[in-house]
């Protein structure tokens, strides 16, 4: 009985470090698009350097789960957990880089003039952090139902996309000096597309650990 409590207790403190890792990535994509807006190149150097604590903390949680795979033979349902954690935290981990990826863009762009206001752009931002924290949340409290709905946002982060592309192709082709500048938005809309749908597969993780499934959520269904 002993050792079974311990090892939940190591369990739950590895999915509260999962939270942990969750929030700073957030606050690195909602920083790295504040940068953008702001044109705040201290802040973009800042959240480049801040990328090495995220790497850390994967790797110390990689470490725990390992360990506790090794000396423990967790059972299946227990199992799960720490799968699902493990591929989690690789998705956190390129969810900040993707966000390094936008702080880099904002020091490529420095101080000149903006091609269009940013509207949709942080806008992207926002759903994608909301379904970062919702994913998480589902996993967390093993809601199903909330990781589906989470799937369901991904889609509005799509048509937003398409739409910045759009929108910043046009400007591409009426003046193609606006070229380099308009490539450097699609990128920063590219990165939070491409994070939206590590959390999906966060997602699909959650699944996992409540089915035992390892499948792909269908979002037509939601």
């Amino acid at each position: 009985m002993e050792v079974s409590s311990t090892f939940h207790k190591s369990l739950q403190g590895i999915q509260d470090d999962v939270l942990i890792m969750g929030s700073m990535v957030t606050k690195a994509i909602d920083r790295a698009t504040g940068a953008l807006k702001k044109r705040d190149l201290t802040l973009a150097h800042k959240i480049i350097a801040d990328d090495a604590k995220i790497n850390r903390q994967r790797f110390a949680i990689e470490d725990r789960c390992i360990q506790l795979m090794v000396t423990q033979q967790p059972v299946a349902s227990d199992l799960r957990i720490i799968v699902a954690v493990l591929n989690m935290i690789t998705e956190l981990e390129r969810m900040g880089d993707y966000a390094v990826g936008i702080a880099k863009v904002v020091i490529m762009i420095g101080d000149e003039p903006p091609l269009k206001p940013l509207i949709d752009i942080p806008r992207m931002a926002e759903l994608t952090i909301e379904m970062i924290d919702k994913s998480l949340q589902s996993f967390i409290t093993r809601d199903l139902e909330l990781a589906k709905q989470v799937v369901s946002m991904d889609s509005v982060v799509d048509s937003l996309y398409d739409q910045v592309f759009r929108e910043l192709l046009t400007f591409m082709m009426v003046d193609p000096k606006t070229i380099n500048r308009a490539t450097r938005l699609i990128w920063v809309a590219h990165n939070l597309e491409r994070s939206a749908d590590r959390a999906t597969n966060i997602c699909e993780r959650v699944a996992f650990t409540i089915t035992g499934k390892m499948e792909e959520l269908d979002v037509s269904k939601y």
